[in-house]
């Protein structure tokens, strides 16, 4: 099993900056990619960023360019930076731990942005 906790989650103003945290444990030698999604209000998940164990990444169209998702292997733990927020990117963000057929998520965390 895995286990995957996010952090760091508030509220920001429009152009502001906020970072997430998401911290794995447990058999984490059995996940390759480490991503992020979000669901805003009454709308359904929807993905946002990932990065491989490679370093390899990709991102979801609205994101690029503001958005950075990085990993600390020491650390265990994966990053999402975001800048120049918006208010549509209010949602609460998930962090996804991904494995072959297996996937962990955690509880999520809220980021509001306010216009």
């Amino acid at each position: 099993q895995v286990q995957v906790v996010e952090s760091g989650g508030g509220l920001v103003q429009a152009g502001g900056s906020l970072r997430i945290s998401c911290a794995a444990s447990g058999s984490i030698w059995s996940i390759n990619t480490m991503g992020w999604y979000r669901q805003p209000p009454e709308k359904q998940r929807e993905f946002v960023a990932f990065i491989t164990n490679g370093g390899s990444t990709n991102y979801e169209d609205s994101v690029k360019g503001r958005f950075t998702i990085s990993r600390d292997n020491a650390k265990n733990t994966v990053y999402l930076q975001m800048n120049s927020l918006k208010p549509e990117d209010t949602a609460v963000y998930y962090c996804r731990a991904q494995g072959g057929l297996r996937e962990f998520w955690g509880q999520g965390t809220q980021v509001t942005v306010s216009s």
